[in-house]
């Protein structure tokens, strides 16, 4: 059931990520395996776990060039990656990947610490993507109901930027998909 989405996200994984993440010292894959095995180690369900691992797959179909972001260009890729992964996954999965950006411009507004502990890069990209929240956006934001699991979707996501680390394979994650899978 379903195998063949799953089998195209593998292939897409594999064709394409393995370019560096934005300016981070790791792959794009390596940086969404990362924030799946945060997931999972802060005992995240099957849909966030998911979510997890596909948060970034839109800079993996996006049509522009990887280094948009130094060019001024936000490619909004949190949405290119809902369009396509929301014909397969329910809200539980796709909602916090759509919301994934929202969520650091959240965090910026609601955690003034949070800002400086961003890397280069992800301060480069939070001005792209319109900086942070104001009280209006805040509110507006915290009035979707999968606003609390982007939030910890971000945080998982700040966890995925470690250089060599050893991860399990993108194929590890298989039976985690089929479980969420839109029947």
């Amino acid at each position: 059931m379903g195998g063949g989405v799953i089998d195209e996200i593998f292939a897409t994984f594999r064709e394409k990520g393995r370019s560096t993440y934005l300016g981070e010292p790791v792959t794009l894959t390596e940086h969404m395996l990362q924030a799946a095995v945060a997931a999972e180690d802060d005992g995240a369900d099957d849909e966030l776990v998911a979510a997890a691992l596909l948060h970034d797959y839109g800079h993996l179909i996006h049509d522009l060039p990887e280094d948009s972001a130094e060019h001024g260009l936000d490619t909004a890729h949190e949405d290119v990656g809902h369009a396509f992964l929301a014909r397969h996954f329910p809200p539980e999965v796709v909602e916090p990947i759509r919301l994934h950006v929202a969520a650091k411009r959240y965090l910026c507004a609601v955690e003034p610490s949070y800002l400086d502990e961003l890397s280069e890069a992800s301060r480069h990209s939070l001005e792209l993507q319109g900086g942070p929240f104001d009280e209006a956006e805040v509110r507006e934001f915290q009035r979707n109901p999968h606003w609390r699991n982007a939030v910890r979707l971000r945080r998982y996501d700040d966890l995925g930027k470690e250089p060599g680390r050893r991860l399990p394979g993108v194929e590890s994650f298989r039976p985690v998909l089929e479980a969420v899978l839109l029947g």
